[in-house]
């Protein structure tokens, strides 16, 4: 038996850390947290100081009996979760469900799993940080404190189910106010002036720095440009650089991975986990931009090595924010002389991601060359200009350049290209010039990774919180992500060319949308109920102070329990007033008008499947309902949006003899035939779908069930055999079950699948080890 036992979060650490400490030392999974508060209204004493009461998680009961066995025989146990607050939380929580003597415990810390590392660690142990622990049991309780009390309020005043959290309420405030922001935009136009040269046979754009406010003024200049000559004016060439981006912490890590990757957050977290715990990467929680000296050199070695001294740069970046750690390291690989790992594609196309930005931030500067032209018109007072940037040297970009978010502006002149040799005052040959309308846009919706972006910016979360915080958000269906198609809009273009003028008016498509952040009608009701009556909880610097009472906890500079007395008095009272509230007072429902032939109102609100809006008040016993569509809103659907939706549920045809029905339900607009439902999908319309479409989309649907369908049998015919995403599964009832390997699914025999059912092995519940770093 081994005399040291060293307890880590999960088991994939586990062996990966086994195998640099030898046979001396048994590592062993403590599956993330042991414990926690109880659910109900005992778990925290208020009265008395806020005291917790913890219990060992249902999951974990079989973990801490086997610990318990490994910790008998051990001399010494090393505590090496985390080297994070939530980490110290699950060694402080093992040692006290353990019953661990302070004599022979250690706690160790490390943030990359290599051999010198444990090593290090090893050779270095410490005492847990209970300031460290206070702060994730303040943060913890104080969230308790919030969801336990605000939840039911929300059952009772709004609806049943719903749920409010700190952060995640803020969340989705700002969601909420960007589209409001979004739909209270008023677009206004402008004429934009590009011109096109040709030079020896070459080409290049220019254009004119000011736009025209109407289509006269811009008409009238590009008129007047017929009979122009162009010279340069100007010439002006002007040395610059590009410096590289900072090492990534985990926020700039999930926007690049969301932008270059199109990883979702939690999707980038859960690959980033894997290749820590493969030994490859640092610590992924992390919001320093710090690199350790040794890290440095290796990088520096790597860089010489492959593209040579001129191509290296030491570089020390710091960190901005308030409250980061900065005796900790952005992420980074292990192994800098590892371009690439094995494994998943993901796996790899993550780490390549790291690899780059860490190298590149200790790497030259790029040296480029900026020109700019000045382009005179003979007969106008204004100068066209035209700009072009050369790499006169590479540096850092011959690795890695980092993406935004800012959306470019429609056919945005290219001011990067390469120009021409040209000389002051050298005539030019215009080949067109053309005058655009363009149009203001709103404020883009959130992306999940911009959303993390404006949560740090403000203050709000840290690095372990932003996944599960948009995740929750969610899973609840407060926020829809997802992508949705523009719509047509016409806009006028002019063009000047051969000494000839035309105009046209043309159609493009805006305002499509990529994997975007939407809220739901809940989620407006919800946030503006939230707004009114706990402006503390939602408000944006409250929430971001809060965070730094943590930070103030976790270095020793405020004692836990009287952070959480002075937030918990106010908030408490504020949930005591609500209780005067009524639930008409809340804005979950408005008049939207008069129906034209009944002279009943309309009333759009929320219903208990959704939006909804309905003919007749609430006493009517004839009130007819329709739901709202995706994308329409409780507080701004008009009257001919609502009566609209009144036609639904519609006949469209018949098909074998039955009525063919097109609806919109909980899931989206359907059409029904003969008992059965099929979706519509994003390209068909409930409002104008044909009967021809609509038996195609049936007939389809049955040829993609009977592909479906492997056998049945007349024993049991609620136990089928079926081919799925992954290949052919039993189905029995609402569960199915996997067929063993070498196992034919067509030639089962009805005891085979009994068999096969009785003696299937247990399905480990997805997301157990990775519990529960939030």
């Amino acid at each position: 038996m081994s005399k040291n036992l060293v307890i880590v979060e999960s088991p994939a650490k586990a062996k990966t850390i086994e195998g640099y400490l030898g046979k001396d030392y048994k590592v062993a999974s403590s599956y993330g947290h042991v414990r926690d508060l109880p659910k109900g209204d005992k778990a925290i004493d208020i009265k008395n100081r806020f005291n917790p009461t913890y219990e060992v998680t249902a999951d974990k009961k079989e973990v801490i009996k086997n610990l318990k066995n490994l910790v008998k025989d051990a001399e010494t146990i090393y505590l090496a979760s985390d080297d994070d607050r939530e980490g110290e939380a699950i060694s402080w929580h093992l040692k006290e469900v353990l019953k661990l003597k302070d004599e022979n415990t250690k706690r160790i810390v490390f943030r990359e799993i290599t051999k010198n590392a444990i090593t290090k660690a090893i050779e270095n142990p410490r005492s847990i940080d209970y300031d460290l622990v206070n702060a994730q049991q303040a943060r913890r309780i104080l969230d308790r404190l919030v969801g336990f009390e605000l939840s039911p309020i929300l059952w009772k005043k709004i609806k049943t189910g719903l749920s409010a959290g700190r952060v995640q309420s803020v969340a989705v405030r700002l969601i909420v106010e960007r589209e409001r922001e979004i739909e209270q935009h008023k677009s206004k136009s402008s004429f934009r002036i590009t011109a096109i040269f040709e030079v020896e046979g070459k080409t290049f754009q220019a254009e004119l720095p000011k736009k025209f406010e109407t289509k006269a003024e811009a008409e009238e200049f590009l008129k007047n440009c017929l009979a122009a000559e162009f010279s340069v004016e100007n010439l002006e060439k002007k040395p610059t650089k590009k410096t590289p981006a900072a090492p990534f912490t985990t926020s700039t890590l999930q926007q690049e991975a969301s932008r270059k990757l199109y990883f979702s957050v939690a999707q980038t977290m859960s690959v980033a986990q894997k290749l820590y715990e493969a030994g490859k990467i640092t610590y992924m929680r992390t919001d320093s931009v710090n690199l350790s000296d040794d890290a440095m050199s290796s990088a520096k070695n790597a860089i010489v090595n492959s593209f040579g001294e001129q191509y290296h740069k030491s570089r020390k970046f710091t960190t901005k924010s308030e409250g980061a750690q900065e005796a900790h390291e952005a992420i980074r690989p292990t192994d800098f002389s590892s371009f690439e790992v094995t494994g998943e594609r993901n796996e790899q196309r993550l780490y390549e991601l790291i690899w780059k930005r860490a190298i590149a931030s200790q790497m030259a500067d790029a040296a480029l060359e900026k020109t700019t032209i000045t382009i005179k018109i003979s007969n106008a007072d204004q100068k066209l200009v035209a700009t072009g940037e050369v790499i006169k040297f590479d540096g850092f970009l011959k690795v890695y350049l980092e993406d935004t978010d800012d959306e470019p502006e429609e056919d945005e002149a290219n001011g990067k290209a390469l120009l021409p040799s040209l000389t002051i005052g050298q005539s030019l040959h215009l080949q067109e010039m053309k005058g655009r309308e363009s149009f203001t846009r709103p404020a883009p919706r959130y992306t999940e990774a911009s959303l993390v972006k404006k949560l740090e910016e403000l203050g709000i979360g840290r690095p372990s919180t932003y996944a599960p915080t948009i995740s929750t958000i969610q899973r609840r269906e407060y926020v829809i992500k997802e992508s949705r198609d523009g719509v047509p809009r016409k806009y006028v273009e002019m063009l000047i060319s051969d000494g000839k003028f035309s105009d046209a008016t043309k159609t493009e498509t805006t305002g499509a949308e990529k994997q975007k952040l939407f809220p739901t009608n809940i989620a407006m009701v919800v946030n503006d109920f939230l707004v009114e009556h706990f402006p503390n909880v939602i408000d944006f610097s409250f929430t971001a102070r809060v965070e730094k009472e943590f930070d103030d906890i976790a270095s020793g500079g405020q004692v836990w329990q009287d952070m959480l007395e002075s937030f918990y008095g106010k908030f408490h009272q504020s949930v005591s007033d609500t209780e005067q509230v009524s639930r008409q007072d809340i804005n979950s429902s408005r008049e939207i008008g008069i129906h034209p032939v009944s002279g009943k109102p309309i009333i759009a609100r929320l219903g208990k499947f959704g939006p909804l809006v309905q003919i007749g008040d609430s006493e009517d016993e004839e009130k007819q309902f329709a739901s709202l569509k995706k994308g329409q809103f409780i507080e701004n659907i008009t009257l001919e949006d609502a009566l609209e939706l009144f036609k639904l549920p519609r006949d469209v045809g018949h098909f074998e003899d039955k009525k063919i029905v097109a609806a919109i339900g909980r899931f989206g607009p359907y059409i029904r035939h003969d008992g059965a439902f099929v979706s519509l999908g994003k390209e068909l319309d409930p409002l104008s779908i044909t009967e021809e479409e609509a038996i195609q989309l049936i007939k389809d649907k049955r040829e993609a069930d009977a592909k479906k369908h492997i056998k049945s049998f007349d024993e049991d015919p609620e136990i089928q055999i079926l081919n799925g995403r992954w290949g052919p599964y039993i189905k029995k009832g609402k569960d199915n079950f996997k067929i063993p390997k070498g196992k034919e699914a067509e030639s089962l025999t009805y005891a085979e699948t009994i068999e096969i059912i009785e003696n299937q092995p247990e399905v480990k519940k997805k997301g157990r080890f990775a519990k529960k770093k939030s």
